[in-house]
């Protein structure tokens, strides 16, 4: 099952991507459920995270670009809060 999130880890990567990429969407889904009992699930219940983000700052950029992008946004959360998170970056108009 995975939840759309709300708890602080969420709610900051939902800031930071925010202030960084102005997205026309952003949808932070919290997968931590799912690996809980897993390898670096701190039992938190905020450790691996979905993001979906539509962004013009995305527009003509590869995909590992728009990535570092986003991992660039989030560095500090990656390094000491979010063990997994997977990224789905698009550009406005373009299939999500």
């Amino acid at each position: 099952m995975t939840d759309a999130s709300t708890g602080p880890i969420a709610a900051e990567i939902t800031a930071r991507l925010t202030a960084a990429l102005a997205p026309s969407r952003l949808e932070v889904i919290n997968e931590s459920a799912q690996h809980r009992g897993h390898a670096g699930d701190d039992g938190s219940g905020e450790s691996h995270f979905r993001v979906l983000v539509e962004s013009p700052a995305f527009a003509g950029r590869s995909r590992v670009e728009r990535q570092r992008l986003v991992n660039r946004a989030l560095a500090e959360l990656l390094a000491d809060h979010v063990h997994a998170l997977a990224i789905r970056a698009t550009a406005p108009g373009e299939p999500a």
